[in-house]
């Protein structure tokens, strides 16, 4: 079900940034905002990108605000504007079964490649009903497995579950965001020891160690064999900003991960990397300035009219601002500011 050109280069690894929502201060839709961001990610040189999901704000999905099938039809109009070959295109999926099954066809319908099938909020079924729930959206699109942080809405997952998960067909991929090293290993292991082991590409969410899951090469005794594994690639808020620089250093990554050693600058600017992300996403408070801190940035850039979110709730935590300015000042290699100067006007234009 999925194109042969798209699932290569899924199984390569690529840069897929979870696409933010461009909104005004009356927080409306800001519509040339909103295309100036997939413009601002395909120049960057992405190899795809991520709509719908929790970076675009769940609350689309609400009555109230009626965005869902909006964005996704804004990001497919500037994708086929843009004409590029095997570009990814990822729609998030979430709710109960009905719901989700109505969001799975509708971005089957205009094109999306994969859906990105989140369990949060959904507390009251069983790990057999979220299962179940998943071998219905992979009768109808591609599945890119979600393991969210609890932080955010998502639940501790077990190895049986995504081992069950792993071994359904038309699954091709596992984004592993639970922020947790022990729930990582999980889902590596899991996926090492299902029959379709080498149908199922791994990606990074773990935000807060990017680098390190980018360079690992992760060994799981599987009977009287070693299957190795690597995380191929991450789907990542944290890569919606300075996204020419993440597309530059994911290709220094992929140079050398197959080296026996592995150069430490990398590493260091993994760290750096993590800092960064500790002030855009607010962990010092629970990651509740997540969306608010990654707006920010994209409004100091001049992309965003300003980092507001559909919820007024949602805004930046005390003292978030503060550190966004220590990590300017303390990381100016790591952010893509000239980039997005040089490229904005012609990113604004209808």
């Amino acid at each position: 079900m999925m194109d042969a050109a798209i699932k290569k280069k899924l199984f390569e690894g690529t840069v897929i940034p979870a696409h933010p929502l461009a909104l005004t201060n009356e927080r409306k839709l800001d519509e040339r905002g909103q295309r100036a961001l997939t413009r601002y990610y395909i120049d960057a040189g992405v190899g795809g990108v991520a709509v719908g999901v929790h970076t675009t704000q769940f609350e689309i999905r609400d009555p109230r605000f009626n965005l869902f099938e909006k964005v996704l039809e804004i990001a497919i109009e500037e994708i086929k504007k843009a004409n590029v070959p095997d570009f990814i295109k990822v729609a998030g999926i979430c709710g109960p079964a009905e719901q989700a099954i109505k969001e799975a066809a509708f971005a089957k319908s205009i094109g999306y490649d994969l859906g990105l099938l989140s369990m949060g909020g959904l507390q009251e079924l069983t790990e057999s009903q979220l299962i179940e729930r998943t071998e219905k959206i992979a009768e109808i699109i591609p599945v890119f497995g979600f393991y969210l942080q609890p932080s955010v809405g998502g639940r501790v997952l077990s190895y049986d579950f995504w081992k069950q998960l792993a071994d359904i067909p038309n699954v091709y991929a596992i984004k592993i965001a639970p922020f947790n090293r022990y729930q990582t290993l999980d889902v590596v292991r899991a996926v090492a020891h299902s029959d379709r082991r080498d149908e199922i590409a791994l990606y990074t969410g773990n935000d807060d160690n990017i680098v390190n899951d980018l360079l690992t090469t992760f060994r799981v005794r599987v009977g009287d064999h070693l299957v190795e594994k690597r995380i191929a690639g991450g789907l990542l808020g944290h890569w919606s900003v300075w996204t020419k620089r993440v597309v530059e250093l994911f290709e220094e990554i992929k140079a050398v991960r197959e080296q026996d050693y592995i150069p430490s600058k990398l590493l260091t600017i993994g760290q750096e990397i993590t800092d960064a992300n500790g002030a855009f996403f607010d962990a010092k408070h629970q990651f509740k300035g997540s969306i608010a801190g990654i707006n920010e940035v994209l409004t100091r850039q001049g992309i965003l009219q300003g980092n507001w979110c559909l919820l007024e709730s949602e805004q930046l935590s005390p003292g978030q601002k503060e550190e966004i300015d220590r990590i300017y000042a303390e990381y100016p290699h790591l952010h893509d500011d000239e980039f997005v100067k040089a490229r904005l006007d012609n990113w604004l234009q209808n």
